[in-house]
Formats: C-alpha cells, structure tokens, sequence
C-alpha cells in the first residue's frame, strides 16, 4: 500500500475485534515506532505495551471510562523523557509531545496499511495512568493509543474529499494568508 493512501484510510477506530495481532505483524508495528525520527534524534521515549485485560479496564477508566480501549488486544502508552527531548524547540519548551506525536504517528499508517485500526487517545487522567503502569514521575505520558483489527472493516475506508478542508483554506505561499 502506498503512505498516502494509509493516510488517508486511516481513521479513529473505536470498536475492537478481540483478535490478537500475529507475531510477525506485532514486530512489524514496533518497528515502524523503533525508526521513528526524533529532535536530534535523542530518542526520549519508552513505550508501554498492554494486553492484559485487568490492566486494559483500568486504563479505559482513567481516560474517562472510554470503554473501547479496553476491547483492543493491545494498547500502547506513549511515554516520554523531558529532559532527555531536544530543550529548544521552537524557541521554547523541549520536543517531547513532537517526538512521541510522530513515533505514534508512524506507528497509525503503519497499522493502517495492515488492515489494523488505532485511536489517539489525548484525554486521561496522566497521574491515574502513571499509577496504573508504574510509570517514574518525571516521565511524561503523551497519549495512550489502543490497537486492533476493527469490529467492523467499513472503518477503515479513505476519507471523503467533502470531509476535509479545501487546499485553499489550508495552505498559502510565502506568507501566512
């Protein structure tokens, strides 16, 4: 499959078969997080990989009881390490959310590609998530993304070009317009 049609079949699956991954395509998906570029290429992360399910339920609660999470037969959490981020991004604060953004960001068209349905998951409980999987303090918990085949095959189909802005409204030529 070619990245811009994963890009675009690519959507936030919230209905899970329970179905684990096979091996060979489980690697495969670590792989595309493993070679995921990062500020300076300091690599500032730890990934969390779950699939058991009294653990899945307990991350489902802390990201205000979205069930669905819990189906999926894996969830990875996006862990980062501030200090170790690139410190100047931007001008400011440190790379970590961009850092982990594009590894799991790799990690969705990758999925994508291979039939597998994820979900950005931004809204949870970070210190409930951190007493859950036994995460240090000054580790930052970006996003927690369940990972699966979909329920229902229908929901990864490309996305309708009336679903998405116009390139005329999204992009303007050497200066913002």
């Amino acid at each position: 499959m070619e990245v811009l049609e994963a890009i675009k079949i690519r959507r936030s699956v919230r209905s899970y078969k329970p179905d684990p991954l096979p091996l060979p395509l489980f690697e495969k998906l670590l792989e595309a997080i493993r070679f995921a570029p990062s500020a300076c290429n300091n690599q500032p992360w730890k990934f969390v990989l779950v699939s058991d399910p009294a653990l899945k339920l307990k991350l489902a609660k802390a990201a205000g009881g979205q069930q669905f999470i819990a189906e999926a037969p894996l969830i990875v959490v996006g862990c980062g390490f501030p200090d170790k981020a690139y410190h100047y991004m931007g001008g400011q604060g440190n790379s970590i959310d961009v850092d982990i953004a594009i590894a799991l960001d790799h990690l969705t068209l990758a999925a994508a590609a291979d039939g597998i349905g994820t979900c950005w998951i931004g809204a949870f409980d970070e210190t409930e998530v951190k007493n859950i999987l036994n995460i240090p303090a000054d580790v930052k918990v970006v996003a927690v993304m369940p990972l699966g085949y979909p329920a229902d095959e229908n929901l990864l189909r490309p996305c309708p070009d009336s679903l998405r802005k116009l390139p005329e409204d999204i992009f303007s030529r050497e200066r913002f317009a």
